[in-house]
């Protein structure tokens, strides 16, 4: 008999790569398995014109794709974890966490240029991006670009803006790596806690052990590190907050950056580096860690 396993799944190009790769995964496990994905559009694909912040924030990425899972319409969820609002449901819990990807934020010029067009402004609706990028660009204006990765590259090859920031997580999983102009390394921009990480979303009580093995530990321990960053701060979509965890070793390095509630005029927020000899085995330390950075930066900033 057929184990059936239903995979709820945003319905752009992206996430519907990234929830094949959940199930080649299952496939993968024997000839009994039978997952099908369901692809849905979300509020937040929908609602274009606006910025996350004008009209509800990251769950609107998450909304139909949770309400499938409560009725039972999937078993399981496929999420990018940067879109994962920081307050989880306790009846929906994350299960299972991908391999990272590059994590890093790049720079994609117009087609067939090595270089961003400084007549015209960078694409970027991330307070995240522009504030640390504001540094390397200070001639540049950014202004908001919304849809997915096809529509932003569209937008920018026709001349509507002289480069555009995004994920290489995402540009790599697509085959469109060619299109990168440059990487951001962690120091110059510090990525979205979560970026680069593909999370599985399940309902509390359910089997998940044949989900063990896509699970990664160093992700599990390097996210909760990242949220509980960010929770601490409030940090939202739009707010100019990121934490990026590295494990090496025992080790786990966490990144974090910072900018204070009234420091909205563009100016760099504060950033720090900090070290622990052992969190890497225990994400309840892990997430200590990132609540022990949001503190100290949130003092610094005063």
């Amino acid at each position: 008999m057929k184990k059936s396993v239903r995979i709820g799944s945003r319905e752009s190009k992206l996430a519907l790569i990234q929830s094949r790769l959940v199930e080649s995964y299952i496939r993968s496990l024997d000839k009994e398995w039978d997952p099908q994905i369901v692809a849905m559009k979300t509020t937040g694909d929908r609602i274009l014109d606006r910025t996350l912040d004008q009209v509800g924030g990251k769950g609107l990425f998450v909304k139909e794709l949770d309400k499938a899972l409560r009725d039972g319409t999937t078993d399981i969820s496929v999420h990018s974890l940067k879109d994962v609002p920081m307050e989880i449901p306790d009846e929906l819990p994350l299960i299972a966490y991908s391999v990272r990807e590059d994590p890093r934020d790049v720079i994609v010029y117009p087609a067939g240029s090595r270089e961003p067009d400084e007549t015209k402004p960078i694409g970027c609706s991330s307070r995240r991006r522009v504030m640390q990028l504001n540094r390397i660009f200070p001639d540049m204006t950014f202004e908001s670009v919304r849809g997915n990765v096809q529509t932003r590259l569209r937008k920018l090859d026709e001349g509507q803006y002289g480069a555009i920031i995004l994920a290489a997580a995402g540009l790599m999983r697509l085959g469109l790596e060619n299109r990168i102009g440059r990487y951001f390394t962690v120091e110059e921009c510090i990525p979205a806690a979560g970026q680069g990480i593909i999370v599985i979303q399940g309902r509390r009580g359910g089997d998940y052990s044949f989900l063990d093995g896509f699970d990664s530990r160093d992700s599990r321990i390097a996210a909760a590190a990242e949220r509980s960053f960010v929770t601490y701060l409030n940090g939202g979509c739009t707010s100019p907050v990121a934490a990026h965890g590295v494990i090496s070793g025992e080790k786990l390095v966490l990144y974090g950056f910072y900018c204070g509630d009234s420091d909205d005029r563009g100016i760099p927020g504060k950033e720090q580096i900090a070290l622990t000899g052992d969190t890497a085995e225990d994400t309840a330390a892990a997430a200590a860690l990132g609540i022990h950075l949001a503190q100290s930066l949130r003092r610094s900033v005063r």
